[in-house]
């Protein structure tokens, strides 16, 4: 492939991915555009482009989904590449190639490779060609009979998970612990896949009890170049979508550690994967055994622990493979040298996870060593219901594991400060001052087995707590003196 030069680069996404990517654009001094609903028109991501193009109203298909309009404003501003950044049209095979027939740059992994990855039952057939392990399963579930004969042959015990084939986010996933639940969990993954994915395919998987979550970052190049950039762990989930992450992770020992990532390498490379990428385990904390999930064809949410701890851009990487580039490291050269986390502050009740839409009154960003944001909204704007509710991921590195977290209780303890929406902030607050999440003994349960005990922690704090603060403070330094009212 031979080398180009990208002139100008349309974000097809809002909010926290859009900006991120605008960072390094603003780095490399390329120009890019941003593209917004009509909700969106005075979204962060907007003032922050060098062009905006209106796509659409609210609702995902007629603006952030529709692949004809993202092409249309592409052109119409001059842009010559098309990065996706997560969610949305990120993983959309045709998309991808919809953006190459156009005549513009691809930020991204190939059509081939995209599609693919994004059928499950595809992937796990390609993973067993590269000597990857997977976890025992069926394809193809018509029915419950297929569920039952398979547990029957195969002596698998309840609990299972039914995954949707498409997609991921844990849409569609279901968790499945006995018979009784087996036809209601069959039909609800079937409907959340199809409307999610427009693809009702499912297939059943044995169910790992006290499971950890770890993911491989790897990119490659278009010169046959395949390097990992270590481990994640990303167990800390609610409804199986991730609200903590952490780079290195506490679960794995150098041995595990290096088999897993070669593991993921060996799996991309035979795959012939381009751009960054993630290969998605889950490890066995009992057997010490770890399975093959997904491949996540994308820039993942959680990509800034990767960054911290080994100093590279990925986004940075993902431009220039689109440009033709060769990597200009080796496996060799990468060397982690410290420990980093990351939180998901998203607009929702921490006690229910119902969404929180309204407007930000009042933002107080955090600061400090060790700190990095990725934030997607200002004070004074308006979170919409339409989309996802992410607000900003918070980032905090430190020498050790030790340090991280207790940068972590710093930043949303003293630093971070949110009105007029709820938050996830208490909820993150209380897990990461959680003894068995600071001894790293944890699964993807945890947050379920545990919910009660972590809103006990919560500590409530409003804006009239801080009126009262100053009040008792100014009658201490005049002659009235503490009042009885305080």
């Amino acid at each position: 492939m031979t080398q180009k030069e990208i002139r100008k680069i349309l974000i097809a996404n809002r909010s926290v991915p859009a900006v991120r990517i605008m960072h390094t654009c603003r780095d490399r001094k390329i120009p890019v555009t941003a593209v917004y609903s009509t909700p969106d028109r005075l979204s962060a991501h907007v003032f922050m482009a060098d062009s905006a193009v209106h796509i659409g109203e609210a609702p995902p298909a007629e603006s952030y989904l529709n692949m004809e309009r993202m092409i249309r404003a592409a052109k119409e501003s001059g842009a010559d590449a098309i990065h996706p950044g997560w969610g949305f049209l990120a993983e959309n095979a045709d998309f991808a190639r919809m953006v190459m027939d156009a005549g513009l740059t691809w930020i991204g992994p190939s059509p081939e490779v995209i599609r693919a990855m994004g059928d499950k039952i595809e992937a796990k057939r390609l993973a067993i060609r590269a000597n990857v392990p997977t976890i025992p399963g069926i394809d193809r579930v018509e029915g419950v009979e297929d569920v039952r004969r398979w547990m029957r042959e195969e002596d698998v015990a309840f609990p299972v998970m039914i995954k949707a084939a498409s997609g991921g986010g844990g849409k569609g996933m279901l968790k499945v612990s006995s018979d009784e639940e087996l036809p209601g969990a069959l039909e609800q993954a079937r409907s959340e896949a199809k409307k999610s994915f427009g693809d009702d395919t499912l297939l059943a998987e044995k169910y790992i009890e006290r499971g950890r979550h770890i993911e491989v970052q790897v990119v490659a190049d278009t010169h046959g170049n395949v390097v990992h950039l270590y481990e994640r762990e990303c167990t800390l989930q609610r409804r199986n979508q991730k609200i903590i992450e952490e780079a290195p992770s506490p679960s794995l020992d150098e041995d595990i550690r290096n088999e897993i990532c070669f593991t993921a390498t060996r799996l991309m490379r035979e795959i012939g994967y381009t751009s960054a990428g993630t290969v998605e385990f889950i490890f066995d904390s009992a057997t010490r055994k770890f399975y093959f999930l997904e491949v996540n064809t994308r820039l993942q949410v959680e990509h800034g622990v990767t960054e911290l701890i080994t100093g590279l851009d990925i986004v940075g990487i993902m431009i220039d493979v689109a440009q033709g580039a060769p990597l200009p490291f080796r496996q060799a050269d990468i060397h982690p040298n410290r420990w980093a986390l990351e939180v998901r502050v998203n607009a929702e009740d921490p006690k229910t996870f119902s969404p929180s839409f309204g407007t930000i009154t009042r933002l107080q960003v955090p600061q400090g060593p060790g700190v990095r944001i990725a934030q997607g909204v200002y004070e004074g704007a308006d979170i919409p219901p339409y989309y996802d509710s992410l607000l900003m991921l918070l980032m905090t590195a430190g020498p050790d594991r030790e340090n991280a977290i207790r940068a972590m209780d710093r930043t949303l303890s003293r630093n971070l400060r949110v009105e007029g929406v709820k938050t996830l902030a208490p909820l993150l607050l209380s897990i990461i001052r959680h003894r068995a999440f600071r001894e790293g003994n944890f699964s993807t349960r945890f947050i379920e087995e545990h919910m009660d005990e972590l809103i006990s922690m919560f500590k409530e704090r409003d804006s009239e707590d801080e009126v009262l603060k100053i009040a008792k403070y100014v009658a201490e330094i005049s002659a009235l003196g503490p009042q009885d009212w305080m």
